[in-house]
């Protein structure tokens, strides 16, 4: 087969469609059908359908926009709220992993431990993977519960722990003292300048950017190139500049919107990266499966060391303590990152980076299904520990409050404003059961003086609906008429947010008697009629929605449209 950028990318995407398909229709994470495309594709193993090293370079950017993204996920108001309990287990879940892993790696991988492979296996096993236990912890709604909010916590500090070892790997063939406190000055030296830049710079910048959705992006990855250059300029590793871009930009309002967008580009390069890893693998031994086994095994064991105690001296209850130590029992996409770093720097060879795939592979589906079924898991080893003289200092069942987003508009206009004002009079205490999506900065102000939330979004983007939590609402409205939307229109949205809530009411506005009837038809509660109605009815109707049904007023709007015969549309 003849080899090129093109052909080579369209077989690599094919091959690693096919393979994430039969990856889904097993239940696994996609990530492992990628990397299994690759070998299946690749000369090492396979059929030697692509030339790695033509996919290879191009690939590269998928692992600098995973970082970015990884990044823009990283809220640093969250880590200074974190409390105590995640703050000890996030500092000491790393710290220990790989003090106790440098003792056992000797054991476990004897054929791997020479030069800087010890510490690069400790390093691998001690950090989780934030793309599988967030996907997973999300479809099950337990992101807002304790033993959720835990784990994600120690998740942030682990890729500031990767965000370190990022800034000193280059510099591990030389460690001394001096070279590595100038490696280090130089990380803080980004890191600093990155923060400064978010809190005086980017926000001019990007509020003067925010009103165009499609230009805040293109800004957005203007800055994380600006700091990949930078890094790589100072001799850093490029993925760190990334990955602190993206931390720079966590805390703007904006950075859900630009995550949205950018998700589908990191995909698809992250497919190719993932794809191009596989060609490297080489087909495993005995020995090399048996020391993935070991390193899973000890993974497992290790979070249960370093994530339990902490949170029990917390006094996070026993559930609280388990939970994120199941949760939290695989390793990570960054530990092929770092290793694949690793071998590019000539530190460590390519069967750890072998090693690392397949213990990355057990360990993903052993985690996919100790995480569905973490609470059978805690019911199971929680008799033991109370045996032990352990106890649940704290309600296992303790959740934080959710922030209740009951009421959700689409888009916010003057219809919109006046809706708000009419509910916020009846009762002012709706304003914290109330989201807005809009991309206005001056009417995200504005509410923030009403105290209602705004997400910044496109309302006609999906990924900005699925990041807004659409889907947790109970009543959606959208009172922008079809001639004032862009990239979207009321029949679309209506579709979409059934799609993804159908046991929402939704709301949504029409301007023609035509168009009434096609959304009433599709399922819409209500269609909002501006011609006709006020929005003080249209406040009765919502109140309505909230509380129960509005199946009343659906009829009553449905016997005016049907039986009206205007000589206007």
């Amino acid at each position: 087969m003849p080899h090129g950028l093109l052909s080579d990318i369209g077989v690599a995407v094919v091959a690693a469609t096919a393979c994430a398909i039969l990856a889904r229709a097993l239940k696994q994470p996609l990530l492992l059908g990628y990397i299994a495309a690759g070998i299946l594709v690749g000369p090492t193993e396979g059929f030697g359908w692509i030339a790695p090293e033509n996919i290879t370079p191009i690939s590269e950017l998928g692992l600098i926009l995973l970082l970015f993204m990884v990044g823009l996920e990283i809220d640093l108001r969250k880590l200074r709220d974190a409390g105590a309990a995640v703050a000890t287990a996030g500092v000491g879940q790393f710290a220990l992993s790989v003090a106790l892993g440098l003792l056992v790696m000797p054991l476990l991988a004897p054929s791997l431990v020479a030069g800087y492979g010890a510490l690069y296996l400790a390093v691998s096993c001690a950090i989780s993977s934030t793309m599988i236990v967030v996907k997973l912890l999300y479809d099950k709604s337990e992101l807002d519960g304790l033993p959720g909010r835990l784990t994600l916590g120690i998740l942030v500090f682990q890729d500031i722990w990767a965000i370190l070892f990022l800034a000193l790997q280059p510099e591990l063939a030389t460690p001394s003292v001096g070279v590595l406190a100038l490696q280090l000055l130089k990380g803080s030296t980004v890191v600093a300048a990155a923060l400064l830049s978010s809190r005086y710079l980017l926000p001019v910048l990007f509020r003067a950017m925010s009103t165009r959705p499609e230009l805040l992006v293109l800004g957005a990855l203007a800055w994380c190139f600006t700091l990949v250059l930078v890094s790589g300029a100072l001799g850093l590793s490029k993925e760190m500049g990334a990955l602190v871009a993206g931390v720079a930009l966590s805390t703007f309002p904006y950075s859900l919107d630009v995550t949205a967008k950018v998700v589908s580009l990191r995909d698809f390069f992250i497919t190719l990266f993932f794809v191009a890893l596989g060609t490297q693998i080489v087909r495993p031994d005995v020995a090399t499966i048996v020391t993935a086994l070991l390193l899973s095994l000890w993974v497992v064991v290790s979070r249960l060391l370093t994530i339990t105690p902490p949170l029990l001296l917390n006094r996070m209850g026993i559930r609280g303590a388990v939970v994120p130590a199941v949760n939290l029992a695989q390793i990570s996409e960054f530990s092929l990152v770092i290793c694949t770093l690793g071998v590019r720097l000539g530190h460590v060879g390519t069967p750890m980076l072998s090693t690392i795939v397949w213990t990355l592979a057990i360990t993903s589906v052993l985690s996919t299904y100790a995480i569905l079924h973490n609470h059978r898991l805690y019911l199971a080893v929680a008799p033991w520990l109370r045996r032990l003289g352990l106890r649940d200092d704290r309600s296992d069942d303790a959740e934080r409050p959710r922030h209740g987003r009951e009421i959700m508009f689409l888009g916010f206009h003057r219809q919109a404003s006046s809706l708000l004002h009419e509910l916020l009079q009846r009762d002012p205490a709706l304003a914290d059961r109330i989201a807005v999506v809009d991309f206005n900065p001056e009417t995200r102000e504005a509410l923030a003086r009403v105290g209602v939330s705004c997400i910044y979004g496109d309302v006609s983007h999906l990924d900005s609906l699925q990041h807004a939590e659409v889907d947790r609402a109970q009543v959606v409205i959208s009172t922008i008429t079809d001639s004032v939307l862009k990239g979207t229109d009321n029949h679309r949205l209506l579709r979409t947010v059934r799609g993804m809530n159908p046991t929402a009411r939704v709301i949504v506005t029409a301007d023609t008697w035509a168009l009434a009837r096609r959304l009433d038809n599709e399922g819409a509660a209500f269609v909002f009629i501006p011609r006709l109605m006020g929005v003080q009815q249209l406040a009765d109707v919502v109140v309505a929605a909230v509380e129960g049904d509005v199946a009343v007023q659906r009829r009553e709007v449905r016997a005016l449209v049907t039986e009206r015969r205007e000589v206007l549309p």
